[in-house]
Formats: C-alpha cells, structure tokens, sequence
C-alpha cells in the first residue's frame, strides 16, 4: 500500500518561484519578441564565474541544464515542451537535468540522484511529473517513504531507493547541486544554464529553447 502522507515545511524555492514570476523577463507565458540572436539582459545573463555543473567530456562543447523541482506546475507544464528538444540536440551537447537542492533534506531531489544512481532517472523522470500534478499518487511534498514507495512501484525496489537516498553518494550530489544553482543565482525553477554561464531568461517556454539553440550555437562557434 501507498504510505500515509504527512504535512512538511514549505521549500525555499517555492519563494524562489514566485519571485521570478514577479521579475519581467523572467516569467513564462508572456508574448516574447522576435530577436535575430540572444541579447545578453534580455534573453540572458552572464553568470559571473560561471562553471558547467560538470566538466565537459571529450567531444563535448556545450553543457545545457535545466534546474527543476517535481513540486512546481511550471517545470511540469515545461517537461512535454523540453523534451523533443532534448532528443533531438547535437552530439557535442550534452544536456542534464538537475533537481533544485537548496535544502539538504529536499526528498524529491534526493529521490532523483538516488534513481539516477541506477540508471533510471531519466526514464522515470516524466512519470514524477504525472504522478504530481496529473495522477495526484504523490503530493508536492511528498516524503522520503513515499517516493521510495512510488520508486519501487517503478521497478527499483523500495528498499533500495529509501536507502541509496540516505546514502553519502547522493548527499554529494546534493552538494554539487546546491553549490551549482547558489553559483548560478537561479531565480526559480524551472531555469535552464548554458556552460555553467549563461543563465536564460525567457519569455515563453517556446522562447526559452529559442535563447538555448542561439547560445548553443555561440558556444559551439567559439570552439
């Protein structure tokens, strides 16, 4: 059977959210201009001493991320826009998603590194979404018990995923993540980071993917 629920605090990055949606530029859903390349204080800004959140493999030349988090309705109404975009990058990008993990003990981040640890984030990624905000199996703040339990339900063993979350290796993905979106002094989520340097601000979902393939191609052009 599924776990009871039980009422957490509310996340720092729901305030986070909300002030981007109050920052013009910064919101999604409003009409976005047509620009013939990516305009840095429009369409973006430059992270100062930006770095990828991991360094680039050989054959690789742009890192693209997308800091997200399960709870938030803008991630998840973004995730069906991103993801033939995803499929369908060049070879020398390589894109990560990367939960927001301004709180150590932030289950669904957690959850996430615990499944990508097996090899399974990815897939199951959409299927959180759904669960959250379309199916309603698992509440926005969901607890450690119960993402173990929607996990194993996936096939990973609910065991397992209870303690590959508490393990040392995602409490280090925990901190890399963290340090990353304080670096890039994200303003909510979703947010979407090129190399580590450019943070984008965009309009539209539409709008942002646009900003992306623009900065990809001054990324990829500079090599």
């Amino acid at each position: 059977m599924r776990p009871a629920g039980t009422t957490l605090g509310r996340n720092f990055l729901r305030g986070l959210v909300l002030a981007a949606l109050a920052l013009p530029g910064l919101a999604f859903g409003a009409d976005a201009p047509a620009a013939d390349g990516p305009v840095e204080g429009v369409d973006y800004v430059v992270i100062q001493g930006g770095q990828p959140y991991r360094p680039l493999a050989p054959g690789e030349k742009v890192e693209v991320v997308e800091v997200f988090a399960y709870w938030c309705p803008h991630c998840a109404e973004f995730q069906p826009v991103l993801e033939p975009w995803v499929r369908n990058l060049p070879k020398d990008v390589r894109f990560t998603y990367v939960p927001a993990a301004f709180n150590p003990s932030d289950a669904f981040a957690r959850a996430f590194f615990a499944a990508e640890t097996k090899g399974a984030a990815v897939r199951l990624h959409p299927l959180v979404y759904d669960a959250v905000h379309r199916q309603h199996v698992l509440a926005r703040n969901a607890t450690p018990d119960e993402l173990a339990w929607f996990y194993g339900q996936q096939g990973l063993g609910q065991a397992a995923m209870k303690a590959a979350m508490l393990s040392p290796e995602v409490d280090a993905l925990m901190q890399r993540a963290r340090e990353f979106a304080l670096r890039s002094r994200l303003p909510g989520t979703p947010a979407m980071v090129v190399n580590g340097r450019y943070l984008i601000t965009p309009r539209t979902y539409e709008d942002a993917l646009r900003i992306a393939d623009q900065l990809i191609a001054k990324v990829r052009a500079a090599h």
